[in-house]
């Protein structure tokens, strides 16, 4: 009988440990999943019209339709050019301000091609901001106005609640005023009122929080059952 129970035992280990070992690793240390970088993105050339590269899929149709009216309009009247940019996740190390100047430099690749150009980029797993332009966009938008439609008239709306389109429409406006020679209407004023900790969670968190819950069962199993076969035997036999 003790033999039956050492074998049965050895089964379960056989069974058991790789399975903890891939919960470990994929839950633990795997890359996030959706994760992007530079070169998985589409080729934009400069006077082309694509304005909205939408990867995170967080705006509507309508919205976007509106961005690109807008934005179109601008390039024809003004020469300046602005593409809004979403992802949903960026790859280990990189930064959303990493990220956003690669990707300028992969569209405009020489200053001449940069020079009209401005791109605004958001992370929507952390939602923050990146904005970078070119020399020519920076004499009518200085860097610190640049910044505060990144930073402010951007991400007030995040702040209420991840309202996307508010946020892009909001920060079209913006820019499309200012890169047209009219008075900058200034990020969106803010009523400060009492903030509650939250208590939630965030994805990567849960994700991480699961794969533990996983790992002890599967220890608890592992532990128990062999156990309780052993004591079932013991008895039976006795």
């Amino acid at each position: 009988m003790r033999q039956i129970f050492n074998q049965l035992y050895k089964n379960l280990k056989r069974l058991i440990l790789p399975l903890l070992l891939g919960v470990l690793v994929s839950g633990l240390v795997a890359t996030p999943a959706n994760a992007i970088n530079v070169y998985q993105m589409p080729n934009v050339n400069a006077g082309e019209p694509t304005w909205v590269i939408d990867q995170a899929d967080v705006l509507s149709r309508l919205s976007e339709g509106k961005l690109s009216k807008s934005l179109e309009d601008l390039a024809q009247k003004t020469d300046k050019e602005v593409r809004f940019v979403t992802v949903r996740r960026l790859d280990y190390g990189e930064t959303v301000d990493s990220f956003a100047k690669a990707l300028f430099k992969k569209w405009y690749p020489t200053p001449e091609a940069q020079a009209n150009q401005t791109l605004l980029l958001i992370d929507t797993l952390t939602n923050n901001t990146a904005i970078v332009t070119g020399e020519d966009v920076k004499s009518i938008m200085p860097d610190d106005i640049a910044e505060s439609v990144a930073s402010e008239t951007m991400t007030v709306p995040l702040r209420e609640g991840n309202k996307y389109n508010k946020s892009f429409l909001e920060a079209s406006d913006r820019l499309v005023a200012v890169l047209s020679g009219q008075p900058d209407p200034g990020p969106p004023v803010v009523e400060e009122t009492v903030q509650v900790e939250g208590t939630f969670t965030s994805a990567e968190e849960t994700d991480t929080k699961n794969s533990t819950i996983w790992v002890v069962v599967l220890l608890v199993v592992a532990t128990v059952v062999p156990m309780a076969t052993y004591f079932f035997y013991q008895g039976f036999s006795g």
